[in-house]
């Protein structure tokens, strides 16, 4: 079990950044650089006005990003709002070990800092049923997003004990929640799926979704994942009622939904209590709208 953010495994400065245009896109290599923000597996730096680049930090990374430069540009056509397809490829390179990506840079805030208007439900309805459709058997498997959930059963019940010791978070609607998750049957094909709709993934501009950001974890599978994202994403108790109804989620799919709620509303509280505070308060965010609406 991991106290934290994981740690990264390359170094990735502007040195780095520069060297790595200069020998793979010349032309780029002399615009702006600004560090813009680290997530668990990726670094992304603003390049000029208009792009970005997309790094792993850490070796299982690199998979998932090559993932993105595959099947995104074929999703993306059919989605109602931008993702950052990738516009150049880069390859490994001396003491720089995975593939990277150079992207579109999109305006927006990240929905923890900027939430979406409660208005938005609809929108995010209709954007994940958009994506959610019959996946190609070649389309890559996941063992942790859009799995069964009971993959994540072990891990997940271990920092919830912790939690329960620690904080008030893990209420008797929450292990309900759980318990019916892992109990609910998957009655959906395997579908495409963004896997980690979370609010650091998501831009807002104005109240309104500007973008669905990180794709590292596209996959084939049970779209419950993405489902959860309703309650990370909404403080509104009407506003997640209206996604749910909008989006058509049966009975055994919205237990799914709730018990991935939980997985990622523990996940991030747990981790983030340790070195990420944003990750905490949009941890314990979660857990505390779906209890407010089981309860």
């Amino acid at each position: 079990m991991t106290t934290g953010s994981p740690a990264a495994e390359v170094d990735i400065t502007e040195a780095l950044v520069r060297k790595l245009l200069q020998a793979q896109h010349a032309d780029l290599a002399d615009l702006p650089l600004e560090f813009a923000g680290e997530g668990w597996d990726n670094v992304m730096v603003r390049l000029g006005e208009d792009l970005a680049l997309r790094l792993p930090r850490r070796g299982v990374a690199d998979q998932l990003l090559r993932n993105e430069q595959r099947w995104l540009p074929e999703i993306a056509p059919d989605l109602p709002l931008p993702v950052p397809v990738p516009l150049r490829t880069g390859q490994p390179q001396d003491e720089y070990p995975y593939a990277w990506s150079v992207l579109r840079w999109i305006e927006g805030e990240t929905a923890d800092l900027a939430p979406p208007d409660a208005s938005e439900a609809p929108i995010l309805a209709h954007f994940l049923k958009a994506l959610h459709q019959l996946a190609p058997d070649e389309a890559p498997d996941s063992d942790v997003r859009g799995c069964p959930l009971s993959n994540k059963r072990e891990d997940t019940e271990r920092r919830m004990a912790v939690l329960a010791t620690e904080t008030d978070t893990i209420t008797p609607a929450i292990r309900r929640a759980w318990d019916a998750g892992l109990a609910a049957p998957t009655d959906l094909p395997r579908l495409w799926v963004a896997g980690d709709v979370h609010a650091r993934n998501v831009l807002v501009q104005n109240g309104k979704f500007a973008a669905f950001i990180d794709w590292g974890d596209l996959c084939a599978g049970d779209p419950a994942s993405d489902l959860a994202s309703v309650w990370g994403l909404f403080e509104s108790a009407d506003a997640r009622r209206t996604a749910i109804d909008t989006y058509g989620m049966s009975d055994a799919t919205l237990a799914r939904a709730r018990g991935w709620a939980v997985f990622y509303g523990v996940i991030l509280l747990e981790t983030g209590r340790h070195d990420h505070p944003r990750h905490a308060k949009m941890g314990a965010d979660t857990l505390r709208r779906l209890s407010a609406d089981l309860t």
